[in-house]
């Protein structure tokens, strides 16, 4: 087979010339070794992917950029494992996890995999206004809400989060928990959150200087919570609050208003979920923006809705970023 290269001043490319007597010869090995790679076993296939990663994989390096995740395709589980690596000041901890479709799951808990969410998802822009709710709206709302389903049914994995905050225990948990001044209360807090609500602290307090409403928002606080070891009521999850990222802020006086779908699920088990907007205590939108902007999910916009909490999911912020482009 007389093979040579020649360079078209045209297009500077680089061209292949076969001989006609041997185009059949080349065709014919082209057929086999596709047949070789349609008939392998699904792990070697899978490990021809173009793709050097997981597709999301990148929001959570934009969202915790002094974390490192590396990433390898495991042929045996069908799943990236992802090696993730956590700098702390005693010193850097490492952990393997799975993607399992974003859930971040270690090995062991591949085989439940339909027990949990995806860590992605689509945290609104905007307030849903129960007015718009559809009759099957409500009902799904209605179920979500449930006891059954909060006992039962698929949760947030907290596997990642045990290895981003040193979780998997009380004990090693709070030797990263620390006491900080905000919004001039003490509160304690997971020590990777100490700079950024040093940010929104002073964004608040700058905005408060010019909004009445701001200002008005800082006089009726009474209290700020954070860190408190606990489970999710009527789960076996972990609260945010026990790994020291989530903030309560409550007025001295609720005026008549909601702020918590369970307290007034308590009165009104049917249709809590209905409360008008207007009849639900909710901080200032700046503030809220200001949380967003730095890392935070409020929870005024959850179904099942807590208009006092504040949680730190910057991939959450990212993620909605990258699905409005």
């Amino acid at each position: 087979m007389k093979l040579f290269t020649a360079k078209n001043s045209a297009d500077n490319t680089a061209r292949i010339h076969i001989s006609v007597p041997h185009k059949l010869l080349y065709a014919v090995l082209c057929m086999i070794l596709t047949a070789a790679y349609v008939n392998a076993a699904p792990s070697v296939r899978q490990q021809t992917k173009t793709h050097s990663e997981p597709q999301n994989l990148y929001i959570f390096r934009q969202a915790y950029p002094d974390v490192t995740f590396s990433c390898k395709y495991d042929g045996s589980a069908q799943d990236w494992r992802i090696t993730v690596t956590v700098p702390f000041a005693s010193g850097a901890k490492t952990a393997d996890v799975y993607w399992a479709d974003g859930k971040m799951l270690p090995p062991a808990e591949l085989k439940n995999k339909d027990k949990y969410w995806s860590l992605l998802y689509r945290y609104p822009a905007e307030l849903a206004d129960p007015a718009s709710f559809t009759p099957q709206e409500i009902e799904r709302m209605r179920n979500f809400g449930s006891a059954e389903n909060r006992k039962n049914g698929a949760g947030t994995p907290m596997f990642f989060s045990d290895i981003l905050y040193d979780s998997s225990t009380r004990q090693l948990l709070e030797s990263h928990i620390i006491s900080v001044n905000f919004l001039g209360r003490t509160i304690r807090i997971h020590e990777r959150l100490q700079d950024v609500l040093k940010r929104v602290e002073k964004r608040i307090t700058d905005a408060a200087k010019t909004s009445a409403e701001v200002s008005g928002f800082l006089k009726e606080t009474d209290r700020i919570e954070s860190y408190y070891w606990r489970y999710i009521s009527e789960t076996n999850r972990k609260s945010f609050h026990s790994l020291g990222i989530a903030i309560d802020i409550l007025p001295k006086n609720l005026k008549g208003k909601a702020i918590y779908w369970s307290w007034t699920k308590s009165a009104d088990p049917e249709n809590w979920m209905l409360t008008p907007l207007s009849k639900r205590w909710m901080p200032p939108q700046s503030v809220i923006g200001i949380f967003e902007d730095e890392g935070f999910i409020w929870g005024g916009k959850w179904s099942i809705w807590d208009n006092m909490h504040f949680e730190y999911h910057p991939e959450l912020i990212a993620y909605r970023a990258s699905v409005q482009k």
